[in-house]
C-alpha cells in the first residue's frame, strides 16, 4: 500500500493496493527500513526548524496550504505543553515528521479539540483522554523511493496511546481518505465536515478504539510494536538536570528476534 501525502490531521492519501498479514512482503520491507531509522524529539534548535520547513515543502506540493515568505509551517499548538514533535530519520536524513498531542482534562489543547471542541471538550471534562496526531509530512523525494515511510512515522501514534494509556486515537481527515482509516484502524466518524484553520480543504473527525484493534494491528503490522523503554524515551519528561536523548532507535526488531 502506498501512502502519498499526509495532512494536518495525520491524514493519508491512499491510492491502490492492499496490506496482508504480518508475514507479508510489505511488513518485511517496513521492518527492514526500520533498521535504518531513528527518531528525534524536536523541541528546539535546527532540528525543529527543519521539521517546520519539511511541513511546508510537503504541503505546498499538493496545495494544502497557501504560500508564505518564511517557508515554514508552525502554529500555536506547536508550543502547547502537551505537544510532542518528532523527526524521523533514515541513514541520518530527515524523511518525515509527526506532531502528537495528548489531550486530557488538565491539558485539552490539540488540533481536534480546537475544531471539534463542542464534541470533545465535554468528554475531556468528564475524564476522557485522547492521543491526537497531526502535522504528518513526508519528504516527497524520499517517499517516492520508500513508500513505507508513513508507517514508520505513524507507529508513534500507537506508542503514544500505550504510554499515556489513552483509549482513543483521533484523526482529522479529508472525507475521501476515510476509507483508509476504517480499513486499517477500524475508525468511526464522530464529527461532521468542518473548516480547519490554515488548510485549503475541509475535514471530518474520526476516532479509533485502540484497545479493540491492538492485537489485530500487531499481527498485521508487527513493526508497530515497541518496548516500554522506547515509549518512555519518546514521551517521558526528563528529570531535572538530565538531558533528553538526541536520538531514539526503534525497538520493534526485539520482538521479532524473540519470536
Amino acid at each position: 500500500m502506498t501512502i502519498h501525502q499526509a495532512t494536518s490531521g495525520g491524514d493519508a492519501d491512499v491510492k491502490s493496493g492492499s496490506v496482508s498479514g504480518g508475514g507479508s512482503s510489505f511488513a518485511s520491507h517496513v521492518s527492514s527500513l526500520l533498521e535504518r531509522a531513528e527518531y528525534r524529539r524536536c523541541d528546539k534548535g535546527e532540528d525543529l526548524e527543519d521539521i517546520y520547513r519539511l511541513r511546508y515543502k510537503s504541503y505546498r506540493l499538493s496545495d494544502m496550504v497557501s504560500e508564505n515568505p518564511d517557508h515554514i509551517i508552525h502554529d500555536d499548538l506547536d508550543d502547547a505543553e502537551n505537544c510532542y514533535k518528532f523527526g524521523i530519520y533514515i541513514d541520518g536524513h530527515l524523511v518525515s515528521t509527526l506532531r502528537i498531542h495528548h489531550a486530557c482534562r488538565e491539558t485539552p489543547a490539540s488540533p481536534s479539540t480546537t475544531v471539534y471542541g463542542d464534541i470533545l471538550r465535554p468528554q475531556l471534562a468528564a475524564g476522557a483522554n485522547f492521543v491526537d496526531p497531526s502535522r504528518f509530512a513526508a519528504d516527497p523525494d524520499w517517499s517516492r523511493v520508500y513508500p513505507q515511510i508513513p508507517y514508520l512515522t505513524l507507529r508513534l501514534a500507537g506508542m503514544a496511546c500505550f504510554y499515556f494509556d489513552a483509549p482513543y486515537c483521533l484523526s482529522t481527515i479529508r472525507p475521501e481518505h476515510a476509507g483508509f482509516y476504517r480499513r486499517i484502524y477500524k475508525s468511526e466518524q464522530i464529527g461532521e465536515l468542518r473548516d480547519y484553520p490554515g488548510l485549503n480543504y475541509r475535514v471530518v473527525l474520526y476516532r479509533a478504539d485502540v484497545n479493540s484493534i491492538r492485537e489485530r494491528s500487531f499481527q498485521r503490522f508487527p513493526f508497530f510494536k515497541s518496548t516500554p523503554m522506547e515509549q518512555r524515551l519518546m514521551f517521558g519528561r526528563q528529570p531535572m538536570g538530565e538531558l533528553a536523548p538526541l536520538t531514539i532507535l526503534p525497538t520493534a526488531k526485539y520482538f521479532r528476534e524473540a519470536a
